[in-house]
């Protein structure tokens, strides 16, 4: 397992905002005394250059981004934060590189996250979309010819699926048919978007609030299914631990165990359909998220004997 870190991402928000600097220090400390076998690795901020940026982002939201004013409520401007969010998007296209080089699992311990930004807003705690920058980069620099996104955040990825869906669609783009995007995310709830499906490239499957964990996993695995039906030459992982039941900003009902059935589907995938796959940190804002990615890392690594 490569765990792509850079301990600056810690280094701006406050202890009293859901997006906290312990999510990523705490979760770091408890992996590396837990698996120290595991490889860490910094990623070289210089692979977020404007052109990557420019793939997914307008030139004016990059102009924007250091301009010391408050995007919402919820997205405040830090001083740095637009080198913070370029370090997480360094973090996606070496995760990007080595899944598609080296075909072992990687994944990208990093914030800000990514999956709320639109090509030309910052939003729910998200400022650049490193996700979308990645499957874009992987499509047109690194010859993927198909690329899925599979988003298990319990916030619908509205970003991710604005800025793939433009480029998908795109009759005589050079990503049409290309790119898919799924998304498994509570409904009603935050940003209020991923109520239907947008085409066979770009789909949803909305969860109430409360629905049983075995429902909520009936719809994830049927999301992963329509991803392998795709055959893409690159999986990546919008992994937000935020639909776990004891969360502080959602009403949904997974336990730990089922983030470790998500990462065994990966080790399934990896296995059975030879599709590589790289996974980025999104939301989760309990004090369990420790417990919860290293569930989800350890089955996928090394994935227990599973029916499903």
């Amino acid at each position: 397992m490569l765990l792509l870190h850079d301990p600056r991402c810690a280094g701006y928000g406050s202890s009293m905002r859901p997006e906290q600097p312990a999510r990523v220090t705490r979760t770091a400390d408890h992996l590396r005394a837990t698996h120290p076998d595991w490889e860490w690795r910094v990623p070289d901020p210089a692979l977020a250059t404007d052109t990557a940026l420019l793939l997914a982002h307008t030139p004016a939201h990059l102009k924007r981004l250091v301009q010391p004013r408050d995007f919402d409520a919820d997205t405040p401007w830090f001083p740095g934060i637009a080198d913070h969010a370029r370090r997480s998007v360094a973090a996606a296209l070496a995760a990007v590189q080595h899944a598609l080089k080296v075909r072992t699992p990687v994944f990208s311990l990093m914030r800000p996250p990514g999956h709320h930004a639109t090509a030309g807003t910052a939003m729910g705690f998200c400022y650049l979309n490193q996700i979308a920058i990645a499957a874009l980069h992987a499509r047109r620099v690194l010859g993927a010819k198909r690329v899925a996104v599979w988003d298990f955040d319990a916030h619908h990825g509205n970003g991710t699926e604005s800025i793939l869906h433009a480029a998908t669609s795109a009759v005589d783009g050079p990503d049409a048919g290309a790119l898919l995007f799924t998304s498994v995310h509570q409904h009603p709830g935050y940003p209020g978007t991923g109520t239907h499906d947008l085409g066979p490239l770009t789909r949803n499957w909305p969860v109430a609030p409360r629905t049983p964990r075995a429902q909520h996993m009936e719809a994830l695995r049927a999301s992963l299914e329509i991803v392998i039906a795709f055959a893409p030459d690159l999986l990546l992982v919008s992994a937000g631990f935020d639909a776990y039941a004891r969360d502080p900003i959602t009403a949904m009902t997974l336990e730990r165990d089922d983030f470790a059935t998500l990462g065994r589907w990966l080790a399934e995938v990896r296995a059975r359909h030879a599709i590589p796959a790289a996974a980025l940190l999104e939301g989760g804002y309990s004090e369990d998220l420790p417990l919860l990615v290293e569930a989800f890392l350890t089955a996928w690594e090394n994935p227990a004997p599973t029916n499903r």
